[in-house]
């Protein structure tokens, strides 16, 4: 038992070399994460611009808040458009880039929203707001303008720029 003790004290006064981390992580900055979504953005609208120049006969208009969008059915006469906290009845529908239709304006259903009060995509809620009742618009929305880096969570994946087909119906 004696030569035990013995032993147990000698190798525990012994010097103990630190271990090593297994993989180094590189911290990320927030310059760090700006450039990578500037890259992100350049991507997506190099997408875009080449889904607009394959529609050639279609004439899109870029909007000052990043989308682009064109009309479908323009309403010439005088009306109002939606003004803040309006309520408006709108049907919707959302595609990719490939034409590909991800939410049905059926499964959407008519959407009830008060202009600028509600959580709605961002890109529609500016581009609502130029619309009159009777038009239909066609947006093409970058992943910042609709669901953002997550998606939805559901069919729209992250970083994924849409289409959506708006039709105003009211503005109450």
């Amino acid at each position: 038992m004696f030569f035990i003790s013995m032993i147990l004290v000698c190798t525990s006064c012994t010097e103990k070399e630190a271990r090593r981390p297994v993989s180094k992580n590189k911290s990320y900055t927030l310059a760090d994460t700006s450039e990578q979504m500037k890259k992100i953005n350049k991507i997506e609208e190099a997408k875009i611009k080449r889904y607009i120049s394959n529609d050639s006969l279609s004439n899109y208009i870029a909007s000052p808040n990043g989308y682009w969008f064109q009309y479908l059915k323009k309403v010439f006469e005088i009306s109002d458009t939606p003004q803040k906290e309006d309520v408006v009845e709108l049907r919707y529908e959302i595609l990719n880039l490939n034409n590909e239709i991800i939410y049905t304006k059926e499964e959407l259903g008519i959407k009830t929203y008060k202009v600028d009060k509600e959580d709605f995509i961002p890109a529609l809620q500016n581009g609502i707001k130029t619309m009159k009742v009777g038009e239909t618009v066609k947006f093409v929305i970058p992943s910042y303008n609709a669901f953002g880096l997550v998606g939805d969570n559901d069919r729209i994946g992250i970083n994924e720029s849409i289409i959506s087909i708006v039709s105003l119906i009211n503005i109450k």
